[in-house]
């Protein structure tokens, strides 16, 4: 893919320019003395503005199978766990980012629209784990790959060599900044 950048990472004039960019010139323009430190921006403002156009799919996307996020969170968690697809509230939290009591009220309503079940531990009867239902696990199939899709479509216009090496340089970034995650287990 090739763009008329400048060596700096900016646009030349006369080009298409994201909102970042018309951000950054007017910054540039207003306080030439911030040009050098308005490096960070370029990047990290496309990222949460990026960021902003994936939620905005995701509450879409999610709606349209009667879903919350949240929810289409729990649930291909639920089914990325492998049989029996059953795990604690407690081991979806950290995948979630959410407290303990956004986890029970996202499976209390999941629960009652037949998505999950709580089923005790054989072993230990105080300890509680969420099952997908059948209409759980078909669901989560059906969404999943509906979902993959419409990320390849977010990123079609970059090519996949592209989307590659962006990944690497994110994931550096997310593990600087501790955004680490231990698989749950089914136990």
């Amino acid at each position: 893919m090739e763009t008329d950048m400048e060596t700096d990472g900016t646009q030349r004039d006369g080009d298409d320019q994201d909102v970042v960019a018309t951000i950054v010139g007017e910054w540039r323009t207003e306080r030439p003395d911030l040009a050098e430190a308005l490096w960070p921006v370029e990047v990290l403002a496309r990222i949460a503005r990026m960021n902003r156009i994936i939620d905005k799919y995701l509450k879409t996307f999610t709606a349209e199978h009667g879903l919350e996020v949240g929810e289409f969170d729990v649930l291909v968690s639920l089914r990325r766990s492998g049989p029996p697809y059953a795990l604690t509230a407690g081991a979806l939290i950290p995948a979630a980012m959410v407290t303990s009591g956004a986890i029970t009220n996202r499976i209390d309503r999941m629960e009652a629209k037949g998505l999950v079940e709580r089923v005790r531990d054989g072993a230990d009867r105080r300890s509680v784990r969420i099952r997908l239902t059948e209409a759980g696990a078909t669901l989560a199939d059906t969404v999943m790959e509906e979902h993959l899709g419409h990320y390849a479509r977010l990123l079609a216009p970059l090519d996949r060599a592209t989307c590659d090496a962006l990944a690497g340089p994110l994931r550096t970034l997310l593990l600087a900044h501790g955004d680490t995650l231990t698989p749950p287990t089914a136990s």
